[in-house]
């Protein structure tokens, strides 16, 4: 596979400290995965997740291109014969089992792979790319195209219990929000094809999850294109079924946000960032982002904060600005590398650039590449010496955009 490098000069010093170390930042979460070489998530996260590696992947292409193939096709070598893909991957190493002598060598001795939970998707889009980054065969598009196509039956076949059209959250990994306020009472994972009873509001009617279909189906779409397999305009017309529905069903015209609805089918009162990642899946019809951002992403009460994208508006009852990985308050490195994509799928550069800037001045001289910022002062809400890859992978893609060349299909 061809070599791919980056290089990056600046007068501005703090900048440039900040992307020498963010590089370092990568190449410290870089990990063997018995006999294969992937970036995991880092900052104490040593497992991969479909919420964030694959993406992180295809975001390291340019750097190294072996990394970013096997980001996507390690989840596809997991996947369930009926389609389910794993919401986690670890590696067990020699120093896991039990009476070993302290000074054996650290190696790895397998992967294990996690069901309960779907813990996200930001999956689909990456992997496809990668087609044209790699320059690899339509060998490779073909085994997309079967699995992505077998993970959607198996959405649609499971995660739709009530039958309502809309597909649902089990549990409170599924869409990856730890600690969420808004999921609580229901389990963290959920590994039966069946609902649980009786926790909290599950099942819960999903913009998330809704959002997972979509880009899958998209995605099949532009892969039919290419392989000209006759599907293309059937994966386009089941992908505008899910838009539609998501409109229909989840969107509150005056309230100008989606809003997910619990077991009961009520609408679940509380807004949240995930309207953007709604942006990230491209869900959203332009008038529907169009009004997002105006009515809320930009609104300095709720999303556009001193540290913009908190997890939950600010203004929210279920907002909470608690140290630690917390989905109910302060913004997440990880937002902000899907925020990226979301804004540049509906033309919001100068809110792209505004992030951008935020970001590096939180990250600081100090390089403090938490998982959190506290939502108005700014301040890592972590371990300052955190080593968080989604946070340094999207200081190193807004970089590219406001001062370098970014690299698209």
């Amino acid at each position: 596979m061809k070599k791919t490098s980056v290089t990056f000069e600046t007068q501005d010093k703090v900048l440039k400290k900040i992307f020498d170390q963010a590089e370092i930042v990568c190449l410290n979460n870089i990990m063997d995965y018995d006999g294969r070489t992937v970036l995991v998530e880092g900052g104490g996260y040593q497992s991969m997740w479909p919420e964030t590696q694959p993406m992180a992947g295809e975001m390291y292409a340019k750097r190294n291109l072996e990394i970013a193939v096997n980001n996507q096709t390690i989840f596809l070598d997991y996947q369930l014969p009926n389609g389910r893909l794993p919401g986690m991957l670890h590696v067990h190493t020699t120093h896991d089992v039990e009476n070993q002598p302290d000074s054996i060598v650290k190696e790895p001795i397998g992967v294990a792979a996690y069901y309960g939970w779907l813990q996200g998707c930001c999956y689909p889009q990456h992997a496809f790319n990668m087609y044209y980054l790699a320059d690899l065969g339509k060998d490779y598009l073909e085994r997309l195209y079967d699995s992505f196509k077998r993970y959607d039956n198996y959405l649609w076949s499971v995660r739709d219990s009530d039958g309502d059209g809309c597909l649902e959250i089990w549990c409170e990994w599924d869409t990856g929000e730890d600690n969420a306020a808004r999921l609580r009472g229901l389990p963290h994972a959920w590994g039966a094809d069946y609902p649980p009873k009786g926790r909290g509001s599950a099942p819960i009617a999903s913009m998330d999850v809704m959002g997972y279909s979509y880009i899958t189906r998209n995605v099949l779409a532009q892969i039919s294109d290419v392989l000209k397999n006759g599907e293309k305009d059937y994966w386009e017309r089941k992908a505008a079924e899910v838009a539609n529905k998501v409109h229909e069903y989840l969107w509150i015209e005056e309230k100008h946000a989606c809003y997910d609805r619990d077991k009961n089918h009520e609408f679940m009162d509380v807004l949240t960032h995930n309207n953007l990642r709604m942006m990230y899946y491209g869900v959203f019809s332009q008038d529907m982002a169009d009004r997002f951002v105006k009515y809320h992403l930009k609104n300095p009460d709720e999303f556009w904060t001193n540290m913009p994208l908190p997890s939950v508006a600010a203004n929210d009852p279920l907002y909470e600005g608690v140290v630690g990985n917390n989905w109910s308050g302060h913004p997440q490195g990880l937002t902000y590398q899907r925020s990226i994509i979301a804004l540049e799928n509906y033309g919001y550069i100068a809110e792209l650039t505004h992030l951008g800037k935020k970001l590096t001045e939180a990250i600081g001289e100090s390089c403090y590449f938490s998982q959190q910022f506290d939502t108005h002062t700014m301040e890592p809400t972590g371990p300052k010496e955190m080593t968080y890859g989604p946070t340094a992978l999207s200081f190193l893609e807004f970089t590219s955009r406001l001062y370098g060349v970014h690299i698209t299909p």
